[in-house]
């Protein structure tokens, strides 16, 4: 999956805020610590350093959304940490954003934080982002 590829997945599935850009996924793809996970319909951008794994972005294309495909991503992401010697994982959701979190919250997430006025909204205020946590049983 190319950098132009994931931004163009990104592009349609977050309207609401501003989507990376291919020159932005290219230059995270490029650290060591980040690894991508999916295809051409959902993906994730995921990092694994120590003992810690963060879920920085997932995004399934318009056209695909409801098939389960972010929960395989999901799956997938805890087994790449779980091997990689990860504990525990991290993301944070916009606090608007119902499917998103009970997608995390169905794949054993936990709200353990917030960040006020994260998310920036084009035509609307800012939105605060839920951090969440998942600890994994294998390590």
């Amino acid at each position: 999956m190319t950098p132009q590829e994931m931004a163009h997945i990104h592009a349609a599935a977050f309207h609401q805020s501003r989507p990376w850009v291919a020159d932005e996924f290219a230059e995270l793809l490029a650290n060591r610590f980040i690894h991508a996970i999916g295809d051409t319909r959902s993906f994730a951008l995921v990092q694994v350093i120590a003992d810690e794994a963060e879920l920085l972005t997932i995004a399934t294309h318009p056209d695909h959304q409801r098939k389960g495909l972010a929960r395989k991503i999901m799956v997938e992401f805890h087994a790449y940490a779980d091997q990689a010697g990860a504990s525990r994982a991290f993301l944070d959701v916009a606090s608007d954003n119902d499917a998103a979190i009970a997608l995390y919250e169905a794949c054993g997430y936990e709200a353990c934080g917030t960040r006020k006025r994260y998310y920036l909204r084009e035509n609307g205020p800012n939105v605060d982002a839920i951090v969440m946590e998942c600890r994994f049983h294998g390590n």
